[in-house]
């Protein structure tokens, strides 16, 4: 198992779940375009792995990896998708649901780059309206042969409302920062729902309540 600690400001709350493995499961989806470093990006977050062969991933994978996150034992169960317009409908099905996707594009493809915003009309149209997304230019090993410039990117990003960051799967640059920054994004706005619900619940005419007291799992 794989954890590590975010350092970012802690958010606190009383809630446990029920399954004592973890107190969070987070749905990751990654798309984008068929050869941008999808499945190298999981393979390298969830087993440290690479391979510089090519594949192209068949309908959908997805592997899993535990972390440790503002003193909450996180599950990340993170989905790669095909980028082939075929398994559009497969693929598709899977934003239902998701918490965090991860947009990825190739920085050496300027179509991988064109065709962003048509993935994010994807994520509109498929996903919920709260999920997190973090748009990732993929292979900034390659920097010899970059045709999409991070200035670009970061412009795109303002434009579209959305964070950006470069990774690399070959040399695991930022990977994890990646995978951590979008995750601990969507796991305070899953708190957040967790203590609206808790402060909608009724409270009976002079019982005392317990600001420790630990409650059920509650799935958003």
């Amino acid at each position: 198992k794989f954890c590590f600690t975010s350092i970012s400001e802690e958010v606190t709350m009383t809630y446990e779940n029920s399954d004592k493995d973890y107190d969070f499961l987070l749905k990751v989806v990654l798309i984008g375009d068929s050869g941008v470093g999808k499945s190298c990006l999981l393979k390298r977050f969830s087993i440290g792995d690479f391979e510089s062969g090519y594949i192209s991933t068949i309908g959908v994978d997805f592997e899993i990896r535990t972390l440790q996150i503002e003193q909450k034992t996180v599950k990340l169960q993170i989905w790669d998708t095909a980028g082939q317009e075929r398994f559009h409908n497969i693929t598709t099905s899977y934003y239902r649901g998701a918490h965090c996707i991860m947009l990825v594009y190739d920085i050496t493809s300027g179509q991988s780059f064109k065709n962003v915003p048509r993935w994010l009309q994807q994520i509109k149209q498929y996903g919920s309206k709260d999920v997190e997304t973090l748009l990732v230019g993929n292979k900034s090993d390659l920097s010899e042969k970059r045709v999409v410039q991070l200035s670009d990117a970061l412009d795109l990003g303002k434009e579209l409302s959305l964070e950006v960051m470069e990774t690399s799967a070959k040399d695991a640059s930022n990977v994890d920062k990646a995978f951590l920054k979008i995750a601990t994004e969507a796991l305070r706005t899953r708190i957040s729902k967790v203590q609206q619900v808790k402060e909608r619940q009724p409270v009976a005419l002079g019982e005392r309540i317990d600001p420790n007291q630990r409650s059920c799992c509650v799935l958003l």
